[in-house]
């Protein structure tokens, strides 16, 4: 049973970094694992997704450059390191794994994934 559970959520200025961490996932054996945001009164957006065994990793354009998404498969940790925060970073992080091995396309989508943990709340300060 995969049961995924996020820490490392907090605020942070404007700039700084945070690294969030999810556990859970040490009964997959395939299939992909991401980091999904909500902020206050919009739709969830894919951030960052991650292979399960290749270890290959795609971001949405919103965080290129500044996400990095990794995985210590021996510690069965998902770590999410936010660099450079931004105020539009500020949302509800949830840490997420599909259920199948199915190749997935090029892209963070929301909807392919099939276990989701509770989230962790970050908040980007001015």
């Amino acid at each position: 049973q995969v049961q995924l559970a996020e820490s490392g959520g907090g605020s942070v200025q404007a700039g700084g970094t945070l690294r969030l961490s999810c556990t859970g996932s040490q009964a997959m054996r395939c299939g992909y694992m991401a980091w999904i945001r909500q902020a206050p009164g919009k739709e969830r957006e894919g951030v960052a997704r991650i292979g399960y065994n290749s270890g290959t990793a795609i971001y949405s354009d919103s965080v290129k450059g500044r996400f990095v998404i990794s995985r210590d498969k021996p510690k069965d940790i998902l770590y999410l390191q936010i660099n450079n925060a931004e105020s539009e970073d500020t949302a509800m992080y949830y840490c997420a794994a599909t259920r199948g091995c199915d190749l997935l396309p090029n892209d963070v989508r929301p909807s392919d994934f099939y276990y989701w943990g509770q989230g962790t709340q970050v908040t980007v300060l001015p």
